[in-house]
């Protein structure tokens, strides 16, 4: 298992994105929360197979519904077993 710590950068805020991320993650089976920032920015963290979490990146980097995602930092984390239980979003 994984976790992944996703920055999202771009016209990313007031366009539904942390909806739409957390629909995707839901799909996928993956663990995690997702919220914005106060620099414009959105976070998610996301637990679950690394393949399941490289394809919602891959979706991100893609820039899903209105959003314009402009570059997404990406940080890996081996982890022992999930810590979350579900998808949410964070306000």
């Amino acid at each position: 298992m994984s976790l992944v710590k996703i920055l999202i950068f771009g016209f990313v805020q007031g366009v539904f994105l942390r909806r739409d991320i957390n629909q995707k993650a839901k799909e996928l089976g993956v663990s995690g929360y997702v919220c914005n920032l106060d620099d414009g920015s959105v976070y998610a963290e996301a637990q679950g197979e690394q393949l399941k979490l490289k394809e919602m990146i891959e979706w991100i980097k893609n820039s899903p519904g209105r959003s314009k995602v402009k570059k997404v930092k990406i940080e890996w984390e081996a982890v022992d077993k999930i810590d979350a239980d579900g998808f949410e979003i964070k306000y």
